[in-house]
């Protein structure tokens, strides 16, 4: 079965506060636009970025409810999948696209280094957006996947929304093994994973929950890979892994960005990165472990959404 098959299968039963509906031939899945979503709407977007191949949960860390992310096959489902790697931009319409359907389409430069692709007899996305899609939208996405619009499934939630806030926190693993590629280490030497972030306030706006989110996986996520690789290649890489590695750690994002000018592409990109990765060798038995969480900067970012400013713990 493809991604996108398992995706597909996935949303044969929706969780709770999600609605649905027909455009153009696709179907939409609103899981915080209109439709208020929530908790479960949150994991089970973060499962379908992932196309059901992994598990998702919940936990509590030092700085309360967490997500928890755990596949064994963290390649396919972070990299293949969920990485939000496609730019949907069409007339006055943007979205961040991720999901199973990068696949079918195929064109970015990752999908080349990484050696996977699909032509699967449907495609799903997730859009993180505010708006839901238009009808040039659905034959934009249906030509680039070489499929018919009937066969597409586009779920769609803000950042600024409750399942939103989740599923942009269930990508701690996604984010080290990004890094990890951006470093030229060979991802095939990465057999499982775990990532874990904290959840974050709600933002009233996307700025502010972007701004909250990306500090839950730079200040307060940890990512546990068990791989088959060199000890000599993990200590010498594995400084550069976390966020504390980039010049840019050290403050809130919402702070970065305003020092960035407000432009995202001035804002070092090995920045983004979870705040500990461990790496457990099977091909010698031993741990390495880098970086540090950073409580404080979490409490610095998160103090925003209490007028009182109150501590955390």
């Amino acid at each position: 079965m493809t991604l996108n098959e398992r995706a597909a299968r996935l949303c044969q039963t929706l969780p709770p506060r999600v609605s649905e509906e027909r455009l153009a031939g696709a179907r939409v899945l609103d899981a915080g636009i209109a439709a208020p979503g929530g908790l479960e709407a949150g994991l089970w977007l973060a499962r379908l970025c992932m196309a059901d191949a992994a598990q998702v949960s919940w936990t509590r860390g030092e700085a309360g409810l967490g997500v928890l992310v755990a596949s064994d096959e963290p390649v396919a489902a972070c990299m293949a999948a969920q990485y939000a790697g496609w730019q949907v931009s069409v007339g006055s319409y943007f979205a961040m696209g991720s999901g199973p359907m990068r696949a079918a389409y195929g064109q970015e430069a990752l999908f080349e280094e990484i050696g996977f692709r699909e032509s699967p007899p449907v495609a799903v996305g997730v859009l993180e957006t505010r708006k839901l899609p238009t009808a040039e939208v659905v034959a934009y996405l249906a030509e680039r996947t070489r499929l018919a619009p009937e066969a597409l499934t586009l779920a769609v939630a803000p950042a600024c929304s409750l399942a939103g806030t989740v599923q942009v926190v269930a990508r701690a693993l996604e984010t080290a093994l990004h890094k990890l590629h951006e470093w030229k280490f060979d991802l095939a030497q990465v057999v499982s994973g775990v990532g874990y972030a904290p959840v974050p306030p709600v933002g009233k706006d996307d700025l502010q929950a972007i701004g909250w989110t990306n500090d839950a996986i730079l200040y307060g996520g940890i990512v546990d890979l068990w791989v088959r690789a060199d000890d000599d290649v993990l200590t010498t890489l594995g400084p550069r892994v976390p966020a504390s590695s980039s010049a840019m750690y050290g403050a809130p994002f919402a702070e970065i960005f305003r020092a960035a000018g407000g432009d995202f592409y001035k804002i070092d990109p090995l920045l983004f990165s979870p705040a500990v990765v461990r790496f457990i060798n099977l091909a010698s038995g031993r741990r390495h472990t880098f970086g540090q969480l950073d409580p404080d900067v979490l409490e610095r970012s998160f103090a925003g959404s209490s007028a009182a400013g109150r501590s955390l713990r």
